[in-house]
């Protein structure tokens, strides 16, 4: 990465890989990152997700087609991250949909898991009506996607 380059994540196997840093920003008074920051964190990595396949989202909605929007999300929270420490977003599309996406999301420190999440993302127009994904979105999807068996 080039210092005057933003962040870009990285496609390793079926996976989107997401680093980053808590700041002081990110903590409560206590230290202990404040839980609506992970909605945050999991956002960042599913917008570098899209940009990483090649998905380029402002272009769709300037022309008029459309964006994708959050329509449902599961999290578990299993352990507080806190200031500075190093975390990864892993996340992955387990299932494709004619409008929807489903993506099952972890932000790990290490090996441990802080937290999961499973996030479903309709296709939406800039008047706010579900439509069908541009086809060449799912087949860029269909080539990174990690189906999981029951969903």
């Amino acid at each position: 990465m080039e210092a005057d380059q933003p962040y870009h994540g990285v496609i390793r196997g079926k996976a989107h890989h997401f680093a980053l840093r808590v700041y002081i920003e990110d903590t409560d008074l206590g230290g202990v990152v404040y839980h609506a920051n992970y909605l945050r964190y999991l956002e960042r990595a599913r917008s570098d997700l899209l940009r990483c396949v090649g998905i380029n989202q402002r272009a769709a909605f300037e022309k008029g087609e459309g964006i994708y929007a959050v329509t449902e999300m599961q999290l578990k929270y299993r352990r507080p991250a806190k200031l500075d420490d190093e975390l990864m977003v892993v996340s992955e599309v387990v299932k494709i949909g004619g409008a929807s996406c489903v993506l099952l999301q972890k932000i790990t420190r290490g090996e441990e898991i802080i937290t999961e999440a499973s996030v479903t993302v309709a296709f939406i127009t800039p008047a706010g009506r579900p439509r069908r994904q541009p086809e060449d979105w799912v087949e860029k999807f269909e080539r990174f996607s990690n189906p999981a068996p029951g969903l």
